[in-house]
């Protein structure tokens, strides 16, 4: 008699990290289940705990990831937490932040990985990423004609492939007691400059492309005039203030430690989405 796979439950199954989890994981005998609003397998709202137990069902691991754009949600998570456990939930990796472990009162981060080390029904991970290079390729730091406007006072930051992020849960989905309790901090290989980051894209695209250091509070009240909730603002400022102090992240090697291979270069990403910014300049 063949014993059922494994499944694993992806909140945010169709975002950046969690849409590259599905492949990984079947190829090695694990079921997945991607979760979101909408467009996944199943309907998840952290907002609506009656879809939850449907999440759920039937799942022994998990891949974590938090309400989007909000700084308060440790409760809901907690409440979560408890139904995973006794729906069977045996194992859960964590998407949390570069350095969460510093971040300011007010921000669940931290909070959350407290609550993981806590629980003794279930094994964990944390994944710690730095910024995401995909920030270049979609609206979150985006080229506008031929520039990217960001604060950064010439700190450097270890921009992290967003592949690379899903391979190393992937391995912790499918090898639980390996990893148990471990923390990830996954960058790239290298610490870049935001000017470093444009003469890259111009290089990969052939176009002219700038870096405007603006100041921070500028930038902040930009994006929430562009509609990031006010209290968010408090999270732009950690976020944006550790690249202008010089605590961005510096490259720590632990993908390749996780996956056997080495992290993506910056370079190498940008030429893998090349379109994004010729596409952005034509």
């Amino acid at each position: 008699m063949n014993k059922e796979a494994p499944t694993a439950l992806i909140l945010g199954g169709t975002g950046r990290t969690g849409s590259l989890l599905t492949g990984p994981l079947a190829r090695r005998g694990i079921t997945p289940r991607t979760a979101a609003r909408r467009g996944a397998d199943v309907r998840f709202d952290w907002d609506d705990p009656a879809t939850h137990p449907d999440a759920l069902a039937g799942v022994d691991r998990l891949y974590l990831v938090t309400p989007v754009m909000r700084l308060r949600y440790a409760d809901q998570v907690a409440d979560f937490l408890d139904l995973a456990e006794t729906s069977g939930v045996r194992h859960v990796t964590f998407l949390s932040t570069y350095n969460a472990d510093q971040a300011p009162a007010g921000i669940d981060i931290a909070a959350i990985e407290a609550d993981l080390a806590s629980r003794r029904s279930m094994t964990h991970s944390v994944l710690r990423p730095a910024w995401v290079m995909q920030n270049f390729a979609d609206d979150h730091l985006p080229v506008i004609d031929g520039v990217i406007t960001a604060p950064s006072n010439g700190g450097r930051e270890a921009f992290v492939d967003a592949n690379d992020i899903a391979a190393v849960a992937a391995q912790t989905l499918l090898d639980p007691e390996a990893h148990a309790g471990a923390t990830y901090s996954l960058t790239g290989p290298q610490d870049l400059t935001f000017r470093e980051v444009a003469d890259t894209l111009a290089s990969v695209s052939g176009r002219p492309v700038f870096y405007n250091d603006i100041d921070q509070e500028a930038w902040i009240n930009g994006a929430l005039a562009a509609g990031v909730p006010a209290d968010y603002a408090v999270m732009l400022r950690w976020l944006t203030g550790a690249i202008i102090t010089g605590n961005g992240a510096t490259p720590t090697g632990d993908i390749e430690k996780v996956t056997g291979r080495p992290a993506t270069t910056f370079r190498e990403f940008a030429e893998r989405n090349a379109r994004a910014w010729t596409l952005e300049a034509s």
